[in-house]
């Protein structure tokens, strides 16, 4: 999966404290730019305060106790919450005159959503920390944050400043990674790196598990590998080689590690390849990103994909890679149709277009909790949502 590259000259944040002017790093992993007004804040800093200046766009510097600061950071989402509900009923409000209300179409349902959780994300990174250059966190309470940090950043180098939230990101991630995440389809564990996406989505896994493997299936591709957790599946299953490719640094180092704690690097290459390995193969799986959609971090490029590229890049170069008789395997959730951002005549006319043929489709519903919550915004679409493993051919 592509990865926007970092700026080579890193950012800095300036602020005054005790009528002296500082400077720091700043660093960012979703690409938000330094913020331009910084005012240093402390544990007598109210949280309607706080949330005021934040929304206006001005960061917080945090100056107290580290753990007030958590406390400071949920009492500035539980406004930002109620202040999302409130806009959202007022929205829904009928005009006066009942006939000029229209409801809003899926897709705009949507990107109204995503646009209200990007402005919330945006305000609540505003509170600030700082840190030495070996990621120690100079206030009290700290807690020791550096394999997390190496984890994320790579090796320390000079002190900077970050959001409190993407710290916590962090912290979670490191978890995550420590942890691992229980993959019934492989009677094992996979552990997620930060930037790269966590397979919580059991259902899909399982059409992996379960679908019947082509004739001859000795060579198989695994295209957008991320943690290699489908390059695992098969290799389990029994394909005596596969090639799982990615463009991410980060998800190549992520998918190496998970198959050498399964002991399947004999049988799984790693390589980094936009799409394809060179050749070709009896099986070729991809799980593209569902949605449509500019990301706004990187992590997010696991779940959007700008102008369908991954998924028109894999439908278009698939049957020139697939061997004589083999199977190219598609798993897509239906979600972006239900939220009308890609119409199932549009997947149908790639197919067309990549000179496929469809053998077979296996479908399951979501299991996640997000399907039966019928207070998430979008709980139309997600519990009409219906994941697929497409099975393609060449004409």
């Amino acid at each position: 999966m592509p990865v926007t590259p970092a700026s080579d000259t890193p950012s800095r944040i300036h602020w005054s404290e005790g009528e002296v002017a500082h400077s720091a790093r700043w660093r960012s992993e979703s690409g938000m730019p330094a913020p331009k007004k910084v005012v240093v804040v402390n544990d007598q800093t109210p949280a309607d305060t706080a949330y005021r200046l934040a929304c206006e766009g001005t960061a917080l510097l945090w100056r107290g106790d580290f753990q007030n600061a958590r406390q400071l950071l949920q009492a500035m989402a539980r406004r930002a919450d109620t202040k999302g509900s409130k806009d959202t009923k007022a929205k829904r409000a009928k005009p006066a005159n009942a006939s000029a209300a229209v409801a809003p179409s899926p897709a705009a349902a949507f990107h109204l959503h995503r646009q209200a959780q990007s402005q919330r994300a945006r305000t609540l990174a505003m509170l600030l920390i700082p840190f030495d250059a070996d990621y120690t966190i100079p206030l009290r309470r700290a807690p020791s944050v550096t394999q997390a940090c190496n984890e994320a950043y790579g090796r320390p180098d000079a002190p900077f400043v970050a959001s409190l939230r993407e710290l916590l990101g962090l912290i979670g991630a490191h978890e995550w990674r420590k942890n691992g995440v229980d993959i019934p389809a492989l009677g094992a564990k996979i552990h997620p790196h930060y930037g790269v996406f966590s397979p919580i989505r059991g259902e899909y896994l399982e059409l992996v598990n379960q679908a019947p493997l082509p004739p001859g299936a000795t060579l198989a591709f695994d295209i957008g590998t991320g943690t290699g957790v489908l390059a695992a599946v098969l290799a389990r299953r029994g394909v005596g080689k596969i090639i799982a490719t990615d463009m991410d640094p980060r998800a190549l180092s992520c998918a190496h590690d998970n198959l050498y704690r399964l002991e399947l690097l004999e049988r799984v290459e790693v390589v980094q390849a936009d799409l394809f390995p060179e050749g070709q193969a009896a099986l070729i799986v991809c799980n593209p990103p569902w949605l449509p959609g500019r990301p706004s971090s990187s992590i997010e490029y696991a779940i959007y994909d700008p102008d369908n590229r991954m998924l028109k890049g894999y439908l278009g170069g698939l049957a020139r890679h697939l061997a004589p008789g083999g199977e190219g395997w598609l798993i897509l959730s239906d979600l972006a149709e239900h939220l009308g951002l890609r119409p199932r005549e549009q997947l149908l006319a790639l197919i067309e277009a990549g000179g496929l043929t469809v053998v077979a489709r296996h479908d399951v519903r979501p299991t996640h909790p997000r399907a039966s919550d019928a207070g998430d915004p979008l709980h139309a679409a997600r519990a009409a949502e219906v994941t697929s493993l497409w099975r393609l051919a060449a004409r």
